[in-house]
């Protein structure tokens, strides 16, 4: 079992980069050299084991999941399975999520109420852009339905975070997808399905804020980017009328969160605000605070009301 209130952070973005179980696929070694480029340092490769330890040591839990691109850019992907089988292993630190690419319709809802029943899966991740689909594309709505009736959140990737950066054609990575507005018609359409906005959104920061301003379950993880880089906006709304809705999120491997947490450190965030982003919100998110094996070990007050930006 595992005391939420000894743990100092959850981070909600992680990514499962190695199987244990087929060979390393040539498509995603591609990709994560164009990020190690772009990012100028080092990208580590750790197995989903590895990653539980690396959580362990710092005394952190992480949401860690796989992503469907198979038809965007032919990346084999880890499976779902792979990921919900390995941290089952390590469920004091790790929340799996699954991925599937929405466009598959009917197929996908059912592979996604298979996984919630059979494999525990806490969630469900999705990148509009390596996945190529408008999340407001009623073709997806047969999985969100699936999704919404399970009461998981969906983590949807926003804006432009060096993924294809500088790679040729930008990998055939196309933005337009990832503008954080279309998931302003998901939240209409499902208004009982959490979102989370992942990243700073550039460059419609904007849009994000005002959609996690306006509807009730969508909430923004600060994932993706070095926190010195976040723009004045992201870090006064995070402050003050989305406290209770902002997510610590790392990338990780792309950023680690030695680097991430200590860029955090130097921003002007209250005290009072930095553990609902690092630990609170995520734990009313992901429902921990009800759940059987945590919920005994903290209560949690609920979000303020109001605030001003």
């Amino acid at each position: 079992m595992t005391d939420l209130k000894q743990i100092v952070a959850i981070d909600i973005h992680t990514h499962a980069t190695v199987s244990t179980r087929n060979a390393p696929d040539e498509v995603a070694i591609a990709f994560d050299a164009a990020m190690q480029a772009y990012f100028k340092e080092k990208m580590p490769r750790p197995t989903i084991s590895e990653t539980a330890d690396y959580y362990r040591q710092r005394n952190m839990m992480a949401v860690i999941f796989t992503v469907d691109t198979e038809r965007g850019n032919g990346q084999v992907r880890i499976t779902n399975e792979e990921v919900a089988e390995e941290a089952a292993q390590h469920q004091d630190v790790l929340i799996p999520f699954a991925s599937i690419d929405p466009l598959r319709g009917k197929m996908g809802a059912r592979e996604a109420r298979r996984l919630i029943k059979d494999y525990n899966v806490r969630g469900f991740k999705f990148h509009p852009s390596a996945q190529e689909f408008y999340p407001n594309d009623r073709a997806c709505y047969d999985l969100y339905e699936a999704i919404a009736e399970a009461g998981l959140p969906a983590i949807f990737h926003s804006g432009q975070t060096g993924v294809g950066a500088k790679m040729r054609g930008g990998g055939g990575i196309r933005l337009k997808y990832s503008d954080p507005m279309f998931l302003d018609d998901v939240a209409v359409d499902f208004p009982d399905m959490p979102i989370v906005i992942a990243h700073p959104s550039f460059p419609w920061q904007e849009n994000a804020l005002a959609v996690a301003t306006h509807k009730p379950q969508v909430y923004i993880d600060l994932s993706g980017w070095s926190p010195k880089y976040f723009p004045p906006i992201l870090v006064q709304y995070a402050n003050t009328i989305l406290k209770d809705k902002m997510l610590f999120g790392s990338d990780y491997p792309v950023l680690t969160v030695d680097h991430w947490m200590a860029e955090f450190d130097k921003l002007p965030i209250r005290p009072e605000v930095k553990p609902l982003i690092l630990r609170d919100n995520a734990i009313r998110l992901l429902g921990l605070d009800k759940d059987p094996v945590f919920g005994r070990y903290v209560r949690l007050a609920p979000p303020a009301n109001g605030g001003c930006c």
